[in-house]
């Protein structure tokens, strides 16, 4: 028998099993040492110096940072410990803005949680507050710098997790600072709204851009109609915001709630969840029996929808055409909602209650505007739902249930398990056990569900075997992708969700460190899926309703195809002006246009040839070089005052010459 390896802490002895640090021990303890920068999730960092412990021997150590060892003996309060970390606070919240009462996240700011904990009374040093400007260009985030603590969880987060890199740390010292690519706002920088970053910031640095006053606004207003599509993940999420458990189906209490502050409508993204099943599902079969384009992905995450646009726009032809169910409700809304209340679409408000922060940039996407207006007028997250009830007065854990309104509030089980990793595949594949290989009662196919970045399935359909993946986080996705693009990826289907766990973990639910929540969230829908009398979405008849009314001829049909199928974009990641030295009017105009494929094919040795020929010619102050990146292909796409050229320094060169004579 192996010995147990063991060390102490504030004297209890504490065996040491898979920990990778002394902090995660004494937190299994039950000893809650305070931290900004830790993230169980994400690489050890060690910037914020506050889970400090004394170990005999070696003294003050940080405890995030430091392997666990048998036979230490550790101190977690010691004068001097809390001397220390109490003089961290007072450093952070002197050069810290003090309008908390009106920051977004002035309840759940981690930084006076800690500053309460650790007992600072007062801050004995002057105040050194900057004066930066707040961003509140993105549609799903608002970035504040002057709250940034430099903890460095939104820039691991994003590079670690996500695989984009749309924050990252500059300069160094008591200049060091966390800033997009080039100092540019969020909406033009390679950021696909996620909002990850915002769910592990500590203060107000980054947080959610609210739609709540707007939202209020409409609903207050009589003379509009106002219509909620509330999707799966909210109604697992939105109790613990009012004290109860996570995983609680909230579904009823929630329609409850809205109502009695005025909205006149109800509905479940369920709905459109089914909807988008039988037409990604339709889309699939069709490519088989077409020869279309493999592997599929799915196309219900706007994050991944921006992050494919960006980093491998030459996969967009792999990615169903399918809007998300939160499109589609769009679109069956201003179909079928006249039709309902006899009112206009322009006397029509459709909300939208999501756990992700990137629909709300989804609503303002062109493709999903009618007539110039988009169809889906305010989107909240969970967050904001539960802010915006607590506002009006109302209690969640105390109110009475209500029933969702009809019909576009009817669903089946498979709908509601979009709301979780794996759920989109199961759902499709409850279609295609039926549709495909005639297997009626096949519903639950385990083999895809559980939370590893990417998992694998195998599923046998009318003779054939078809591979299946499932991929959480971007940066597995792009794992995926990239094998697409280079020729080895072995499957036939591919479910992306940007967000750790899915939907459950999307950054507009309510904050939770680590995965425990999450998972009792997945729990709870897996639950309320069980207990839906159907459980696949063509059993949805309301689905098959909206679509002889609305929608001539049925599932992937041309009606189908125009309402509730979109187009996708490459978008350029960031963009760079190098005015080499002052550049005089009339100046020639270089652009390189680069894509994330051809980063890694000696792109940087091409742009630092072009400027030094450019230098060695002495033509600093006639020539503009400006920096593109997004476009489709391997490789780069030179233009000298909007001619193509050659990808070649010294025919770049030429062409600059050309063009001044």
């Amino acid at each position: 028998m192996t010995d147990k390896k063991v060390l102490f802490i504030d004297g209890k002895e504490v065996e040491i099993e898979n920990e990778r640090n002394i902090l995660e021990l004494c937190r299994k303890a039950g000893i809650d040492i305070p931290t900004f920068c830790y993230q169980p999730e994400l690489s050890v960092f060690g910037a914020c110096r506050l889970c400090l412990v004394e170990i005999e021997g070696r003294g003050i150590q940080s405890s995030c940072s430091t392997p666990p060892e048998a036979g230490l003996k550790i101190k977690t309060n010691t004068e001097e410990i809390r001397n220390l970390r109490r003089i961290t606070m007072e450093l952070l919240l002197a050069s810290h803005p003090q309008d908390c009462l009106k920051c977004g996240k002035s309840t759940k700011c981690k930084l006076q949680a800690i500053a309460r904990k650790v007992g600072v009374k007062d801050i004995p040093y002057k105040m050194s507050v900057k004066d930066l400007p707040v961003d509140k260009s993105s549609y799903s985030l608002i970035r504040d710098p002057a709250k940034c603590i430099l903890c460095g969880n939104c820039v691991r987060m994003c590079s670690e997790i996500q695989g984009v890199g749309a924050v990252n740390f500059t300069n160094r010292g008591s200049r060091s600072t966390v800033m997009t690519a080039f100092g540019k706002d969020m909406f033009t920088t390679e950021c696909v709204n996620c909002g990850q970053c915002a769910a592990v910031c500590p203060t107000g640095a980054l947080q959610i851009h609210s739609e709540i006053d707007e939202t209020m606004k409409d609903i207050n207003n009589p003379e509009k109609i106002t219509v909620v599509q509330m999707a799966p993940a909210v109604r697992v999420a939105i109790a613990e915001e009012f004290g109860l458990p996570a995983g609680i189906d909230s579904t009823k209490k929630i329609v409850a709630a809205l109502k009695k502050i005025g909205v006149d409508y109800v509905y479940d993204t369920n709905f459109t969840a089914d909807m988008t099943i039988v037409e990604e599902a339709t889309e699939f079969v069709q490519r088989l029996q077409n020869g279309g384009t493999f592997p599929m992905f799915t196309s219900c995450c706007p994050a991944w929808i921006k992050y494919a646009e960006t980093y491998y726009p030459s996969i967009l032809k792999n990615i169903s055409s399918c809007r998300s169910p939160q499109g589609m409700f769009g679109a069956v809304i201003r179909k079928a909602m006249p039709d309902f209340t006899g009112k206009d679409n322009k006397d029509i408000v459709s909300i939208s209650i999501m756990p992700c922060t990137a629909k709300k940039f989804e609503a303002r996407r062109d493709q999903f505007k009618h007539d110039g207006k988009p169809e889906i007028d305010h989107v909240l997250t969970t967050q904001e739902l539960a802010e915006m009830l607590k506002s009006s007065g109302i209690n969640l854990a105390e109110i009475e249930d209500h029933e969702l309104d009809m019909p576009l509030g009817m669903y089946t089980g498979a709908g509601v398990i979009f709301g979780v990793t794996g759920g989109v595949m199961e759902a499709v594949l409850r279609f295609a056990a039926e549709k495909v290989g005639g297997i009626k009662d096949a519903i639950e196919f385990k083999n895809v569900r559980g939370f590893e970045g990417i998992r694998e399935a195998e599923v046998e359909l009318n003779g054939r075997t078809f591979k299946f993946a499932v991929v959480h986080g971007l940066a597995n996705a792009g794992k995926v992708a990239q094998s697409v693009i280079d020729g080895t990826c072995k499957y036939d289907l591919i479910e992306v969700m940007a967000c750790p766990m899915g939907c459950v973990g999307g950054a507009g639910q309510p904050v939770s460190e680590g995965c425990v929540k999450k998972k009792l969230r997945a729990e709870g829908l897996y639950k309320a899926d069980e207990k839906c009398a159907l459980r696949k979405s063509q059993e949805n008849t309301a689905v098959y309703d909206i679509y002889d009314k609305y929608f001539e001829g049925g599932p992937a049909t041309h009606e189908a195809h125009e309402n509730l199928h979109t187009t996708y974009v490459a978008r350029p990641k960031a963009q760079m002006e190098m005015d080499l030295n002052r550049v005089n009017d009339g100046a020639v105009t270089v652009e390189l246009n680069l894509s994330g494929e051809n980063m890694r094919n000696g792109v940087e040795d091409l742009m630092g040839k072009v400027l030094g020929k450019i230098r060695e010619n002495g033509l600093q102050d006639t020539v503009k070089v400006g920096v593109t990146f997004g476009h489709t292909g391997e490789d780069p796409m030179v233009t000298v005052a909007g001619k193509a050229v050659e990808a070649d320094a010294e025919k770049v060169l030429a062409a600059i010459k050309a063009a001044k004579k």
